[in-house]
C-alpha cells in the first residue's frame, strides 16, 4: 500500500507545516533548573468543582514554588459540550481562591508564546502529526458506523471480553487499499485510529510522581485520534499540546489512570518525551459510616459556587485544601501562624496516595480562625462583597452604612487581637448574625423564664433609668438596682449563699433585658449593643418586648 498517497488522500491539507517547524515554533522554555510547567486543561462546560480547585491549587503551588509556569489550556474538542462564558467562569472562580494563571486562554500575558490555547484553534498541528502517523503505517481510516461499534460491544459483553476496538474486533485495521479507496469513493465518513503496537500481555512499570511505582499493561486499543470532523480526540491532542507547550508535570485525578497506557503509547509513536504524571487521590466524604467519593448529584459542596454562595472565606478554603494536599502543611502553619500560606514549600512528594476525606466541619473551624485574624474593616469588605452578589435587598441597604457595620463587627469579633472571637465561619452566617441590629430584619423570639408581671416590671424599671452615656460599670450598677427592686439578688454571692430568698440573680435580670433588646438569650456585650442601637430604638424595643 502506498502510505504516502493514503496520508495525502485522507488529509489533503496543503498548508500543513513540516513537523520540525513546530519544534522551532515552540522551543523549550528558558526556566531555572527544576522549574515545573503545569497546566489546568478543562473542557468549556461552565461547571468547575472542588476537584478542579484541588488539582489547580497543586498545579499552581508546584509551578510557583519551583519558579515555573502555570497555564490554562481549553480542551474544546467536543463542540457539543461548549458553554458560552465557561472559560471566563473558570478564570473568575479560581481567581476568587487566589489561584492565578501565568499564561493561557483569555489571560493577557507577555508569556503567551505557546498558544493558541484553545485546541480547536490548533487543528492543523494535530492534522500534521496524524498525517505523519498514517504515512508511517501507525494510523489508519476507520469506516465503522455507530451500529457496527454497538454490535462489537454486544459481542464482547456476551463473551465477557474487554470492551474496545482491538485485535480481531478492529474491523478496519487491515482493510486493503482497494477497500479503503472504495469506501472513500462512496463518501463514507471515517475517523483516524491509532494502529496500536501494544500487547496487553506486556507490563509497563511507570513512576507516578504521587503514587510511586505502578504497573500497567501495554495499550492494545486502536483509539480514535481524529474524529470524522477532523478534530482530534482528547488523548491525541493532549499529548501533542503537552509536548509543544513544554509541560513538565501533569497532575490529574486517579480516574485517568486507566488512560495511562494509551498516553504512554501516543508519546512513544509521536517521538515525544513524556512529561511526569501525578495522579491525585479522590475527594471522599463520610456517609452513613462509610467513605464514598464526592458526587455532583448528591453533594452541593462539590461545586465551587457552593463556597461562594455560602460566603466561605477564600483563604480558608485554600488552607483547608492545603492540609489535604500536603501532609506537613498543618505542622508548618502551627510553627508559622503569621506567615502567608504561599511561603510554605509545597512538594508533590507529600501529596496523599489514597482517598482524601473532605470534612466540612474542619473547613468551618479553619474559616472561623482565618476570619478572626482580620480587622473589622477587612471583615466588612469581605461581607460586603458577598452581600453585593448574594444578599437580599435589605442586606445591601444595611451595608451602605459602613461605619455602623464596622462598629457592630468590632463588638461581634472583639477588639483584642490576641483574644478574638471565633463565631463567624461564613459571610452569610455573619450577615444573619447581625440582623437584629436593624429594625427591618429584627425578628425577636421572646422567651422569658419569669412571669409577665416580673418581666414587665424589670423592663419598665430599666427603661426609665437607662442612659446611653453610662459606661459598662454604671450600666451594670443600674441593672443591679433594678434586680434588687424586683426581688432578685443584686450580687451573685448573695444568690449563691441563699437562693431560696430571691426570684433569681442579677444575671437573670440581664437575660430579660437581653431578650427584650436582641430577641435572644445569648449575645455579645449588651451595654455595647444598646449603645450602638441608640436610646430611641432601645426604648421602642423595650416597649414592644413587654408581655401583653
Amino acid at each position: 500500500m502506498d502510505l504516502l498517497k493514503l496520508a495525502q488522500t485522507l488529509i489533503p491539507d496543503d498548508d500543513l507545516l513540516p513537523l520540525e517547524s513546530y519544534e522551532k515554533m515552540y522551543p523549550p522554555r528558558e526556566l531555572p533548573k527544576g522549574a515545573e510547567v503545569t497546566r489546568l486543561a478543562p473542557s468549556p462546560t461552565g461547571f468547575i468543582h472542588l476537584g478542579n480547585l484541588y488539582s489547580a491549587l497543586a498545579d499552581e503551588r508546584i509551578a510557583h514554588t519551583t519558579g515555573g509556569i502555570f497555564y490554562l489550556r481549553i480542551e474544546d474538542t467536543d463542540e457539543k459540550r461548549k458553554v458560552e462564558g465557561a472559560v471566563e467562569s473558570v478564570i473568575r472562580s479560581l481567581k476568587y481562591f487566589n489561584v492565578n494563571f501565568d499564561e493561557g486562554a483569555e489571560i493577557n500575558s507577555p508569556l503567551n508564546k505557546y498558544g493558541p490555547y484553545y485546541q480547536r484553534q490548533r487543528a492543523k498541528i494535530y492534522r500534521a502529526f496524524a498525517k505523519d502517523l498514517i504515512a508511517r503505517g501507525l494510523a489508519y481510516p476507520c469506516f465503522c458506523t455507530e451500529d457496527d461499534l454497538n454490535k462489537v460491544r454486544e459481542e464482547q459483553t456476551a463473551r465477557k471480553l474487554t470492551p474496545g476496538y482491538y485485535g480481531a474486533f478492529a474491523k478496519c485495521r487491515n482493510l486493503s487499499e482497494e477497500e479503503i479507496y472504495s469506501n472513500l469513493a462512496a463518501g463514507k465518513p471515517f475517523v483516524i485510529r491509532l494502529k496500536s503496537q501494544g500487547d496487553i500481555a506486556n507490563k509497563i512499570t511507570f513512576r507516578d510522581r504521587i503514587k510511586g511505582e505502578i504497573t500497567v499493561t501495554e495499550n492494545d486499543q486502536d483509539v480514535v485520534i481524529l474524529k470524522s470532523d477532523g478534530i482530534p480526540t482528547y488523548h491525541f491532542a493532549h499529548a501533542i499540546d503537552d509536548h509543544f507547550m513544554r509541560t513538565t508535570l501533569v497532575i490529574r485525578g486517579e480516574e485517568w489512570l486507566s488512560s495511562l497506557p494509551v498516553h504512554i503509547e501516543l508519546f512513544k509513536v509521536l517521538g515525544f518525551p513524556m512529561p511526569a504524571y501525578g495522579h491525585t487521590c479522590s475527594l471522599m466524604k463520610m456517609d452513613g459510616g462509610n467513605k464514598r467519593k464526592l458526587s455532583k448529584r448528591k453533594d452541593p459542596e462539590l461545586s465551587l459556587d457552593y463556597y461562594r454562595g455560602e460566603g466561605y472565606y477564600p483563604v480558608a478554603v485554600v488552607k483547608y485544601l492545603m492540609t489535604i494536599l500536603n501532609s506537613n502543611f498543618e505542622e508548618w502553619e502551627r510553627k508559622n501562624p503569621a506567615e502567608d500560606y504561599t511561603k510554605f514549600k509545597f512538594t508533590i512528594e507529600k501529596m496523599g496516595k489514597s482517598g482524601a476525606l473532605f470534612d466540612l466541619d474542619k473547613l468551618n473551624d479553619i474559616s472561623k480562625t482565618e476570619l478572626s485574624k482580620i480587622s473589622a474593616e477587612e471583615m466588612f469588605d469581605f461581607m460586603y462583597g458577598w452581600v453585593s452578589e448574594f444578599g437580599t435587598d435589605a442586606d445591601r441597604a444595611h451595608f451602605e452604612n459602613r461605619e455602623y457595620i464596622v462598629r457592630i463587627l468590632n463588638l461581634v469579633m472583639g477588639t483584642n487581637s490576641k483574644k478574638r472571637r471565633k463565631d463567624i465561619a461564613r459571610a452569610e452566617q455573619g450577615v444573619r448574625m447581625i440582623d437584629y441590629f436593624f429594625d427591618d430584619t429584627f425578628a425577636p423570639q421572646y422567651s422569658y423564664r419569669f412571669d409577665g408581671q416580673t418581666v414587665n416590671s424589670v423592663i419598665e424599671g430599666f427603661a426609665d433609668i437607662y442612659d446611653p452615656a453610662d459606661d459598662n460599670s454604671a450600666w451594670f450598677a443600674k441593672v443591679k438596682e433594678v434586680a434588687a427592686a424586683n426581688g432578685f439578688a443584686a450580687e451573685m454571692s448573695e444568690y449563691k449563699a441563699n437562693p431560696q430568698a430571691y426570684k433569681g440573680s442579677v444575671s437573670d435580670v440581664a437575660e430579660i433585658l437581653r431578650v427584650a433588646i436582641t430577641g435572644m438569650s445569648n449575645s455579645p456585650d449588651l451595654c455595647t449593643i444598646m449603645g450602638i442601637l441608640g436610646k430611641e430604638r432601645c426604648a421602642r424595643r423595650f416597649a414592644a418586648a413587654k408581655v401583653k
